[in-house]
């Protein structure tokens, strides 16, 4: 091979990781990439534009989600959104407790280590064999130092779903609770009506990469992450990403609007894709159990790091655990509370 030449992926099954972005996105994006640049803090006719745009993303966000325009936070990804979500809870009013999932992402794991590390008490429920919490066991453990539980909706590397109505009527209205819906939202219906705090993220569905979402209901108290200049309604300083608020809102858009299609194409390419592999792997979760586009797979007697380097020279991309470990060589701390 030449040295000028690049090895181009034939099969990509890495979505959970990254998605490619929608066109519809791009051109969205481009006048706020070009001519329309300028900071919404401002108050020239540049700003305005750019204000304008960022107002009119919030309240396409806010539609979707089945909220008001003030309950959107613009972040810089899903683990900024799950940070503000988990900290912020838990420091608005001194030091309060976390209760959370063994399975989650890392992203809630370390900020609610972090929140341990300043004095909270931090709860880890655990999960059985099939990676589902006991809505029961995450109610007993909230006690009156609990300001916040953060449950994902469906689980980044095993796609398992947790019953976020049923935890919401386990614990009730004691505390707030925050769902991780960033692998969920592309083939789930994600609303906010059973949950205080959401986090969503980009480009797991088609928009760009570095920008998210945090959806916080009224009421609910947040201690900011990042401190500056106030905006987001005090909530997140920073100026703001206007062309990826605009790209996010866009791919929202769309993907709501092809959740149906999505579902039925790739439940067919999934089920076709397990039956193909039936004889030499083995599924870790049962159909129904988990989103739709997710295929979880054991090979009995191969290293995954081999079998992943034998797929990438045959140009097939996939992943042995989230993207956050790639390259980790130790076990998925998922499937180690599973007991896989």
């Amino acid at each position: 091979m030449c040295e000028h030449c690049v090895t181009v992926q034939h099969i990509y099954l890495d979505h959970a990781a990254t998605t490619p972005m929608r066109p519809e996105v791009r051109e969205a994006m481009e006048p706020f990439l070009t001519d329309s640049f300028g900071n919404p803090s401002g108050s020239h006719g540049v700003s305005r534009r750019a204000k304008n745009a960022l107002e009119e993303a919030r309240e396409q966000v806010a539609e979707l989600l089945g909220c008001r325009p003030q309950e959107i936070v613009f972040t810089g990804g899903g683990t900024e959104a799950d940070n503000l979500a988990v900290k912020g809870a838990a420091f608005a009013d001194g030091v309060g407790g976390v209760v959370t999932v063994a399975t989650e992402h890392e992203a809630v794991l370390e900020a609610a280590a972090f929140v341990a590390r300043m004095g909270g008490t931090v709860r880890v429920v655990g999960v059985d064999g099939a990676g589902e919490v006991d809505p029961a066991e995450l109610a007993a453990a909230v006690d009156d130092d609990t300001r916040v539980v953060s449950v994902m909706w469906a689980n980044n590397e095993t796609g398992v779903l947790h019953p976020i109505r049923a935890i919401r009527q386990a614990i009730g209205d004691r505390v707030p609770l925050h769902s991780d819906a960033v692998q969920a939202v592309i083939s789930e219906d994600v609303t906010t009506a059973d949950v205080d705090l959401l986090s969503l993220s980009a480009h797991k569905f088609g928009g760009p990469k570095g920008v998210g979402v945090l959806y916080v209901r009224d009421g609910v108290r947040l201690e900011p992450v990042l401190h500056g200049g106030g905006q987001e309604l005090g909530r997140r300083s920073g100026t703001h990403d206007v062309a990826g608020a605009v790209g996010l809102a866009a791919a929202l858009a769309k993907t709501v609007e092809d959740r149906a299609g999505f579902r039925a194409r790739v439940d067919e390419i999934r089920s076709s894709f397990e039956e193909r592999v039936r004889s030499v792997a083995q599924r870790t979760v049962p159909v129904g159990h988990t989103l739709i586009q997710h295929s979880h797979l054991r090979f009995p007697g191969r290293r995954n790091e081999t079998l992943l380097v034998r797929l990438d020279q045959l140009g097939v991309a996939a992943s042995a655990a989230s993207a956050c470990q790639s390259g980790a060589t130790t076990v998925s701390h998922v499937l180690a509370a599973m007991d896989v």
